[in-house]
């Protein structure tokens, strides 16, 4: 299943996801936090704190894809010493 037409698929729709989600929350803050009646100094810092959060989730995701690709490798690299080991616990997290 690793790089075929399908995984290339759902990385692209995932990609896709993120990005829509990413622009609707920034669209979405910049709408309703001035509605709150809330000074300038207030605004920006929770502009930024969800900002942050934004970015914490796009890593989460990033570190989930690159351990899924870890994953995908891990059956078809020959690691040398104790990986071998290893290795069989890997394919049960895929």
């Amino acid at each position: 299943m690793c790089f075929s037409l399908e995984w290339f698929e759902n990385l692209l729709i995932w990609l896709v996801v993120i990005c829509v989600v990413v622009a609707l929350l920034r669209l979405l803050l910049a709408f309703i936090v001035p509605k709150l009646g809330v000074g300038a100094e207030i605004i920006n810092f929770i502009t930024k704190a969800i900002t942050i959060v934004i970015w914490g989730l796009i890593l989460i995701a990033a570190i989930i894809f690159i351990f899924g690709l870890i994953s995908c490798f891990a059956g078809s690299v020959h690691f040398p010493g104790r990986a071998h080991a290893v290795l069989p616990y890997l394919s049960m997290v895929a």
